[in-house]
């Protein structure tokens, strides 16, 4: 159920009785909205985002949603540095057992967590990024208001690299903890690659879930903040194409 709907700056915001009403709604716009792509050029291209907001739309979007993956290009959005693609806490692993081995992709590009040359790894998945328009995005807000793994201390809205390497802030390793992908913070790894803000919001469209009563301080901060590197999520206020989905528990703050 939609309990209310309002925009901040040019970010809609829709607040939801639950996770369960969000998915459902998403998945029917997701499908409508990659169709019209479709119809209108052939194919379309989306980044994905992993983490635990994400598990319920994906397992949905791959089961329920009539999509014509066959014509879908398919990027994610980071990547653990020093963990091969196979490492059950690699979003690799994530991405292939919600999306890959369920339906027939036409490409999922991934970023090679165990590259011996990070640099140049970059520089490899911001060519195959640039070689076509992204068409939708999905995000989730990390606890200190990172999206993707720009967390405050690296985050850039004017950032000259489309991909980097960054190392990691505590605050975000013991996240990955806190989410149940790794069992303590000693073996989260320290850096990792990951798309920055200009090459996100160059998507058309955004699709940014937060839910949880521990999200709501991160989402009171991004709306009613300063929009600023230090709530990197407050971007997406300067975006027009961006929708921030809420469970009632997230939105509790505004």
């Amino acid at each position: 159920m939609l309990l209310r709907t309002f925009q901040v700056d040019a970010l809609q915001v829709e607040v939801y009785r639950q996770e369960a009403d969000i998915v459902s709604h998403l998945v029917q716009q997701t499908q409508s909205d990659l169709s019209q792509v479709i119809a209108r050029q052939g194919f379309a291209t989306a980044i994905l985002a992993s983490g635990a907001s994400q598990i319920k739309l994906l397992k949905d979007l791959t089961t329920f949603g009539e999509i014509d993956w066959g014509r879908i290009t398919l990027f994610h959005l980071d990547e653990y540095l020093g963990i091969s693609g196979t490492h059950p806490a690699s979003f690799q692993t994530y991405m292939r057992e919600l999306v890959e081995q369920k339906v027939n992709v036409r490409k999922f590009n991934y970023l090679a967590g165990d590259t011996v040359e990070p640099i140049a790894e970059c520089d490899r998945y911001h060519q195959l990024l640039s070689a076509q328009s992204i068409d939708l995005c999905f995000l989730g807000i990390g606890e200190t208001g990172h999206i993707a793994f720009n967390d405050p201390e690296v985050a850039d809205f004017n950032d000259r690299y489309p991909v980097k390497l960054v190392k990691l802030a505590d605050k975000s390793r013991q996240q990955q903890v806190n989410t149940g992908f790794f069992d303590r913070i000693e073996v989260v790894p320290q850096y990792a690659l990951t798309l920055t803000l200009p090459t996100i919001c160059q998507a058309r469209k955004i699709c940014c879930l937060a839910m949880g009563a521990r999200k709501a301080s991160i989402v009171q901060t991004m709306l009613t903040g300063e929009i600023s590197p230090a709530c990197p999520a407050s971007i997406l206020r300067q975006h027009p194409g961006a929708i921030l989905y809420l469970d009632e528990a997230a939105g509790s703050g505004i």
